[in-house]
């Protein structure tokens, strides 16, 4: 078998497609660099440093002995087989391969000295290894001082060519120390010695010492892994800190107001103190990076239309974007609804709309006639040009894929603004007001990012460390707690009594199912017929279906009879997660709820109690139920509390499924374990500032050395 040599860290990377065998499926892991193959550890460990005697082998067994071959001959009376008998000093053991080369034959000729590894199992003919590892050694072949790695790999990828490319990597690999003394915790390895050893551990050390990664050397690279994180967090940060945004502010009488002013509540005063929040941030000419996070019904809408109505009262234009077209279209009515009257022009732009609609839209919004625009992905497609825009919304912002937000991020960086004209609300335009019509400035819009799922403190700590966090902790007065109950589905039949009797109160009640129709490989109950067994159990009752593979029409429309309380029982999939805002609604009913995340659980959960009715959400559950399962209808019964729901989501699923698109399907932190360690997170923390401040090259370094390009993603 040839080396297998890794690129060179100097070396131009060469294309996927140029690349065949083993090497394609090692980029493919991301395997390109030295650094990223010194990096690449073990999942497990092989004891191969010792031989047992044949005779010592028990039933159940994993061991690894030495013998000659006496007899190698194939068998073909039930099934053609290879069957090798193997014997040494203490006794004889059977080796049977069901499938088999000439080479193999070769291997095991008899006469060979022969090194086998495998489970040992009782036989009809004694003890036997059915298909274990084997090589042909002599009888002074020495054993392997340290324990045998056994890497993350593929099908196309053999063991035997990624270890001989980790020994090439880690030998090539630039490991000098980066960081300044006193940056390490006391105790920890220098990184060459900490990745020597977790690559090749003495055999004294034992795999189980490695397993739960509490070994110094493990720590080392977790902390390592941590720093990199919170460096790649601060210089985004840096980098925001040097670039210019319009500085919005409201003034007596101004748009901002006059909102306020017109709105039928009034704030909460969890409400209140976010609005200043963010007010301070964009009154400041450096843009804002801010999340605004609140739990389901908290009002983050009202919060996002203020900000608006500070930067469209300036003269600057603001885009609001949702990841569905129903939230998109939920947001939009209710803007419309406060802002219109106020002489507000409001731009719809959503994928489903086209033609000379999507035009003139488009025009409105290239003039600076529109000084809202409100709709889904389709407001950062190319065709999109704003005059001046001066505050971006990003709703539900974990829920666009990282392509998406990237996107969004590269447009906002390029929004090249005219000075802006006086804006609609009577204000003048914020600090540029004296500059000259032809002075172009180039201008960061201010963004603000909203999430009904709050983000547990070791994430804000994280993943989420260069963004300022608002949160709303309280929920508007005359909120009825919702009941949770959790049935299992043989109740199916209690359950549509319930909503007959909710229907014949004057109530609403939604139906949600996982599945739109019947699945050949999942037995889930499914909405269309669902929505079949419904209408035909709930006689004179309007049930309507919702999905998304409707079309757009039809499900504003069906939506539209389902808000105008026309219609009394709505089926639907998790199109209606977020945005769907019907006060009349009092029970919520989960079909297969073991199935759905429990962040998406609670979303759900918070369709219903927007109104003073007492409300219930029903979760059906087929049994048997598997741990995570149990784990989440738990929670969900338990507590209402968002927070505490995002607590147990991120024990159950940890921080890579949580963060869901943001990782890309990569998982930023590969070592580190957000839970367990705190401590380490919390030195990295402390730690990152002074290193980026007194040794930026080191910072940027030690950056590029454990993020690449996956520093992106950190920002996303």
């Amino acid at each position: 078998m040839p080396t297998a040599r890794a690129p060179s860290t100097d070396a131009k990377t060469p294309a996927a497609g140029t690349l065949s065998g083993p090497a394609r499926a090692m980029h493919k892991l991301g395997l390109v660099r030295d650094i990223d193959l010194a990096l690449h550890l073990p999942m497990r460990y092989v004891d191969e440093t010792r031989l047992a005697p044949i005779s010592s082998l028990r039933d159940g067994d994993t061991a690894q002995v030495q013998g000659v071959v006496q007899e190698c001959r194939i068998e073909t009376r039930s099934r053609r087989q290879l069957l090798v008998r193997l014997a040494d000093d203490s006794g004889e053991l059977l080796l049977r391969l069901l499938h088999f080369y000439p080479s193999h034959q070769k291997t095991l000729a008899v006469g060979r000295t022969v090194r086998v590894r495998g489970e040992v199992r009782g036989g009809f003919l004694g003890r036997e290894m059915v298909h274990p590892e084997f090589r042909a050694v002599t009888a002074e072949t020495p054993l392997p001082q340290a324990l045998t790695p056994v890497y993350p790999a593929s099908a196309q990828l053999p063991q035997a060519y990624l270890r001989k490319a980790v020994v090439s990597g880690l030998a090539r690999a630039p490991l000098h120390e980066l960081l300044p003394p006193g940056t390490v915790p006391p105790g920890l390895p220098p990184l060459r010695d900490a990745l020597q050893l977790l690559h090749h551990p003495p055999r004294e050390l034992g795999p189980e010492a490695l397993e739960d990664h509490a070994h110094p050397a493990w720590q080392r690279l977790k902390f390592d892994e941590l720093l990199a994180q919170q460096l790649s967090q601060a210089q985004a940060q840096a980098t925001r800190a040097t670039l210019a945004a319009p500085a919005l502010r409201a003034g007596p009488g101004s748009l901002a107001e006059r909102l306020r002013a017109a709105l039928p509540f009034e704030l909460t005063a969890a409400q209140r103190r976010v609005v200043a929040e963010i007010g301070a941030d964009i009154a400041r000419a450096q843009p804002m990076h801010r999340l605004l996070q609140g739990d389901v019904g908290s009002g983050k809408t009202v919060v996002a239309a203020l900000a608006a109505a500070v930067a469209m009262g300036a003269g600057w234009q603001c885009a609001l974007m949702a990841p569905t077209e129903i939230l998109a279209e939920q947001h939009f009515r209710k803007l419309v609804g406060w802002l219109a009257p106020l002489g507000i022009t409001t731009a719809w732009l959503t994928g489903s709309r086209r033609g000379k609609g999507r035009s003139a839209m488009l025009a409105q919004v290239a003039s600076g006639e529109a000084l809202l625009v409100v709709g889904t992905h389709a407001v950062i497609q190319d065709d999109v040009v704003f005059a001046r825009l001066g505050l971006a919304v990003v709703d539900e912002q974990h829920r666009f894929g990282v392509a998406q937000r990237l996107a969004l991020r590269a447009k906002l960086g390029t929004q090249t603004a005219p000075s802006p004209a006086r804006g609609r609300g009577g204000e003048g335009a914020g600090d540029l007001k004296n500059h000259e019509d032809e002075v172009r400035a180039q201008l960061e819009p201010h963004l603000l990012m909203m999430s009904a799922t709050p983000i547990p403190r070791t994430l804000a700590m994280s993943y989420y460390a260069d963004l300022d966090v608002s949160t709303i902790d309280e929920l508007p007065p005359g909120r009825t707690p919702i009941v949770t109950k959790v049935f299992a589905d043989g109740k199916r039949d209690a359950v549509i009594a319930r909503i007959r009797a909710e229907v014949m109160q004057g109530r609403q009640v939604y139906w949600v199912c996982p599945l739109v129709e019947e699945s050949e490989h999942i037995d889930l109950q499914n909405a269309t017929a669902t929505h079949a067994e419904l209408t035909a159990a709930l006689p004179g009752v309007r049930v309507g279906l919702l999905h998304g593979r409707m079309k757009a029409a039809e499900k504003a429309a069906e939506m539209a009879l389902f808000t105008s309380g026309e219609m009394k029982l709505l089926v639907a999939t998790t199109v209606i997660e977020v945005g769907v805002d019907v006060p009349n609604a009092s029970l919520m009913v989960i079909e297969h709820a073991e199935r759905f995340g429990l962040a998406q659980l609670h979303q759900l959960r918070g369709r219903v109690g927007r109104g003073a009715v007492a409300s219930v959400c029903v979760l059906l559950y087929t049994a048997p139920l598997s741990p995570t399962g149990k784990a989440r209808l738990k929670a969900m019964a338990e507590t209402n509390d968002g927070f505490e729901i995002a607590r147990r989501d991120l024990e159950i699923r940890g921080p890579g499924e949580f963060m869901g698109a943001r990782q890309s399907g990569d998982a930023l932190l590969r070592f580190a374990d957000l839970a367990e360690d705190g401590a380490l997170l919390q030195r990295a923390r402390a730690v990152a500032p002074r290193l980026l401040a007194e040794h930026p090259g080191a910072a940027a370094a030690h950056v590029q050395r454990w993020l690449a390009s996956k520093a992106e993603y950190l920002k996303a």
